[in-house]
Parts: C-alpha cells; sequence; structure tokens
C-alpha cells in the first residue's frame, strides 16, 4: 500500500489522545474474565464499550502528558503516511471519508464525516469509558472511530493475521462502514439482542467488511478533497491478500476454536472467517455499496 508522496493535507479531523490522563469514575471494561472477553469482543471488530453490556469499579488515571497534536504535527505529508503507522491511519481515514463523502453526493444523500481517535490505554467516549483491551470500535453516540495501534500488532502475535499496511487499513475502513450504516439508519438492526450465523448482529457486520472493499476498489481513483489527486497511489495483489487474511483472522469460529477448543455458531455475532472474507471480496470485486445487502 502506497501513499501519495507529494500529497500535503490536513489533519485535523483525527484527535490524538495518546498520553492523556483519564479520570477516575465509572470504567466500563474491566479485568480478569471480563477483560477477557472485551477483548475477544474487541478482536471481532465494531463493537462500543456500551454494547459489552459490561461494567466494573472505579478506574484510576492513566497515562503521562504528551503532545495532543502529535498526528497533526508530524502527519501531513504522504511521505510520514508511507513511514509511520498512525500517519497511515490517518491518510487511510481520510480517504475512505473521501469517498464516502464523493459517493453519499453521487446518490443524492449527505455525507457527515466522523471523526478519528487515536488513544493508548483507555480513552472516554460517548459510549463510556473504554480500555485498550477494545480495541478498534465506532460509537454511534459521538460518531467517532476510536483506534489503539497496539490492536494491530495483537493481531498478528495472538491471531496469527500476516499483518501489513493495508490489514491495517481494512480495520479502519471497516470502522468506517458503521459509521455509513449508523447514517443510513441501519446499525440499529444490530441491537435487537439476538445472536447467531443469520442473526442481524452478524449482517450488519459482514455489511461492514463489504463497504471496506468497496472503498477499496475505489481508493486508488477517489480524489482527496484538497489535492485534488487520490492519497493512495498504489494497492497491490498482496495488499488484498493481507486484507482478506486479516478478515478471515477475526472470524468468529477462527476466535472461538482458538479461546475456547470448540465452534458454536448459535454465538456468533461477527460472521465466520468464510463469511467475512467472502464480503470483504464482494465489496471489492465490485465496488458497489449496492452489492453489500447482507439483508437480503
Amino acid at each position: 500500500m502506497q501513499f501519495d508522496e507529494d500529497a500535503n493535507v490536513d489533519t485535523s479531523d483525527v484527535q490524538d489522545v495518546r498520553g492523556h490522563r483519564i479520570p477516575g469514575g465509572k470504567a466500563t471494561i474491566g479485568g480478569g474474565l471480563v477483560g477477557l472477553i472485551a477483548l475477544v469482543m474487541a478482536l471481532l471488530f465494531g463493537v462500543g464499550p456500551d454494547q459489552l453490556g459490561l461494567s466494573s469499579g472505579e478506574t484510576e488515571p492513566s497515562g503521562t502528558a504528551s503532545s495532543a497534536s502529535e498526528v497533526q504535527r508530524a502527519c501531513g505529508t504522504g511521505a510520514a503516511a508511507n513511514a509511520r503507522e498512525d500517519c497511515r491511519l490517518a491518510f487511510v481515514a481520510r480517504s475512505t471519508q473521501d469517498f464516502w463523502n464523493q459517493e453519499f453526493g453521487r446518490r443524492g444523500g449527505q455525507y457527515r464525516p466522523a471523526t478519528t481517535v487515536v488513544f493508548g490505554g483507555r480513552v472516554n467516549t460517548g459510549c463510556g469509558t473504554a480500555s485498550s483491551a477494545v480495541g478498534p470500535f465506532y460509537c454511534p453516540v459521538d460518531r467517532k472511530v476510536y483506534v489503539d495501534l497496539a490492536f494491530f500488532r495483537e493481531l498478528q502475535t495472538r491471531f496469527g493475521a500476516s499483518g501489513g499496511p493495508f490489514a491495517q487499513a481494512y480495520v479502519v475502513a471497516h470502522e468506517y462502514g458503521h459509521h455509513v450504516q449508523n447514517l443510513l439508519g441501519t446499525l440499529q438492526r444490530a441491537q435487537d439482542g439476538r445472536t447467531g450465523a443469520a442473526s442481524n448482529a452478524v449482517k450488519v457486520e459482514l455489511q461492514a467488511d463489504c463497504y471496506a472493499g468497496v472503498w477499496t476498489r475505489n481508493a486508488t481513483t477517489t480524489p482527496d478533497r484538497s489535492t485534488g489527486r487520490p492519497l493512495v497511489s498504489r494497492l497491490s495483489e498482496q495488499d488484498i491478500r493481507d486484507g482478506l487474511d486479516a478478515a478471515a483472522a477475526v472470524g468468529d469460529d477462527r476466535i472461538q476454536e482458538k479461546l475456547q477448543g470448540r465452534v458454536t455458531p448459535e454465538n456468533w455475532t461477527h460472521g465466520s472467517a468464510a463469511q467475512r472474507q467472502q464480503w470483504f471480496y464482494q465489496g471489492y470485486r465490485t465496488g458497489d455499496m449496492a452489492q453489500c445487502n447482507t439483508f437480503r
């Protein structure tokens, strides 16, 4: 995955809160078994802390003071995005939103942008206080995508994904797929409390995978709002394989097999490895969000 080296853009739509001290208060995620459950849900993507239904006692302040504008200070160029993980995240988020803004306009709608928040350790959100165990998630209350970069290393070391820059891009694009669903009113269909291979929860997640594939197909042709040129200059076949591998690594069946030694489809919330690959590739193959109707 390569970005336009000469691109120079404003990254103020990314909030970098790494190192901020989080005041004590009621936490959404606890330790022990609760933390493990939260981690599993996080690794399956798309779950805000409020959706976990978990709570613990009081939390202590964490982190030390650091620059809140590291991304804004260092990540304004394509060269930085090619060299740094946090800058890559910022450029992927911008490219994704450029595409959805264009797509909504083409369909006669209006896209309302989300904010990407980079955090480490713990973060306050409109959906509750989240620890790093939650990993990447979208909060529909404040319309923000939250990412702890440590998750990407966990994806490789704990769950065996091959990694690579595009595996990270897939995760971010999946979360922005949830933002699109929120704007369209489909995200709430996952909130009926049901689980299982045919549940709305699974259909929502697979649709977000498909939307990630749609952006992928259009990434190298979507012009940036400032430069007029695509921010993503190259995607290789290896990048696509890395994305498919990441999708498979966080399938419900793979996670269940690894953590509990058996597969229980009645408890699925995100879909199998094969389903996640299938729907990401469906979006990538067609490049058309209309082909992402997982509810059909």
